[in-house]
């Protein structure tokens, strides 16, 4: 834990009326309950103060925790310090508002690629930016206040950015930080339901993408989820991106992947990589994206694009073999 940026977080956070709260465009549980959950905390701790997260976005896998803060007209930025979390590059924040705040604090545990903040706390080998949040109370909690909803929030992000912890980057301090979090009062059981509970048509979905996936000679796993599936399965856009869940845990496929196509051709083709042991985000910079050693994502501009990427994921799943043992 780096005490010196935390402690310049919370005299910046202490020296500001109003807060904006910023996350990544394509929302999932880590930017949301980060940022929720950091909202929450705020509020309790200085009720004087204004804490706001003015997103715009929607998700039907999240929309169980609630709407975000209402639009605000443009000198609300102006006079406010914002906090962007979980966002490496300044391009993939949802609101490009940001720009008009008067200071940025960046939190994050992406690779580093564009250091944005007058403050940056990035540490990449942290599993999830709630982990970081939770940090953040920990480190405050003598003073900061915090409640069973905003425990949730945060334990929401740590949940599904480690996969229920069972991703690379969990250690005893993750742990610890949950079992924090738990002493607050989450409700697991209601939460993993709202989570991880099945659509009967899903569950149809999800035997079609096990008769239809592919496998390359190396141990790729991929399925390309096109716009006629996604209607004949009545899929939104964001059910049809989990599809790469499905993938996983195949025997002697390191790597993973799945192509979707979305309603705007100009937007092109969302891609999602997953590894095991070996990195893969190196093949998602090539083609347009980034992110983690293990979790990526890129966007490619055709089949023959998406080929191309599965031929190069399926190289490094090669060459991961040749040179290491033990990868089951």
């Amino acid at each position: 834990m780096n005490r010196e940026i935390i402690r310049q977080i919370t005299e910046k956070i202490e020296s500001y009326d109003r807060i904006m709260l910023f996350r990544h465009i394509r929302m999932d549980g880590d930017c949301v309950g980060a940022t929720k959950g950091l909202r929450e905390i705020l509020r309790l701790t200085y009720p004087d103060k204004e804490i706001l997260i003015v997103d715009g976005q929607t998700s039907e896998f999240l929309a169980f925790v609630g709407e975000d803060d209402a639009p605000v007209p443009d000198g609300y930025y102006r006079s406010a310090l914002g906090i962007v979390i979980d966002v490496a590059e300044r391009s993939r924040i949802s609101n490009q508002k940001y720009a008009l705040c008067r200071e940025l604090i960046k939190i994050d545990h992406h690779i580093e690629t564009d250091p944005y903040g007058r403050i940056n706390w990035v540490e990449e080998d942290r599993p999830s930016a709630c982990e970081m949040v939770a940090a953040l109370y920990a480190a405050n909690r003598e003073a900061w206040k915090i409640s069973p909803l905003a425990a949730t929030y945060v334990y929401l992000g740590m949940v599904t950015d480690t996969g229920r912890f069972r991703f690379g980057g969990v250690n005893g301090d993750t742990m610890r930080l949950a079992g924090m979090l738990l002493d607050q009062g989450v409700d697991t059981e209601t939460l993993y339901a709202q989570l991880y509970l099945k659509d009967y048509e899903s569950l149809k979905f999800r035997a079609y993408v096990y008769e239809h996936m592919e496998r390359t000679p190396g141990g790729a796993a991929y399925i390309y989820v096109d716009r006629d599936m996604q209607r004949e399965f009545g899929l939104s856009f964001e059910a049809a991106c989990n599809v790469i869940s499905y993938l996983e845990g195949i025997r002697e496929c390191l790597c993973w992947i799945a192509f979707i196509e979305s309603d705007h051709p100009e937007d092109g083709i969302r891609v999602r990589l997953r590894s095991r042991f070996m990195t893969i985000n190196d093949v998602a910079e090539r083609h347009h994206g980034g992110g983690h050693a293990c979790a990526s994502g890129a966007t490619v501009y055709s089949r023959e694009e998406a080929e191309q990427l599965v031929r190069e994921a399926d190289e490094s799943v090669r060459k991961y073999k040749s040179q290491n043992t033990g990868w089951l």
